[in-house]
């Protein structure tokens, strides 16, 4: 590989990496913080509030549409609020049970 080329792709793979950073940057941490949706705002933020008031682990929530509605940025959300970890596939990515967490 010519020196050229190795220069041209670190300069790619860093600018990527600061788009996904600043990506990230823009998500809200907290439900409070997500602006719109208020409906399913509100319905969360009562099955958060029961599983808190009852000490039981939230039940599984199942996010579903077409991109860009900001599912994966909920899920993120909830678990920031549960001060849980995360786990993010897709459909397609699954093709054996196995590719499903325990």
């Amino acid at each position: 590989m010519e020196e050229k080329d190795l220069q041209e792709d670190l300069l790619v793979h860093s600018e990527k990496q600061s788009e996904d950073d600043f990506e990230e940057s823009l998500r809200p941490d907290k439900l409070s913080d997500y602006v719109g949706q208020e409906r399913i705002k509100d319905n969360l933020n009562v099955f958060l509030e029961a599983a808190k008031k009852r000490k039981h682990p939230l039940d599984h929530i199942l996010l579903y549409g077409p991109p860009g509605l900001g599912k994966t940025t909920f899920a993120m959300a909830i678990a920031n609020e549960i001060g849980g970890s995360i786990r993010i596939t897709s459909g397609p990515a699954i093709e054996r049970q196995g590719d499903l967490p325990p």
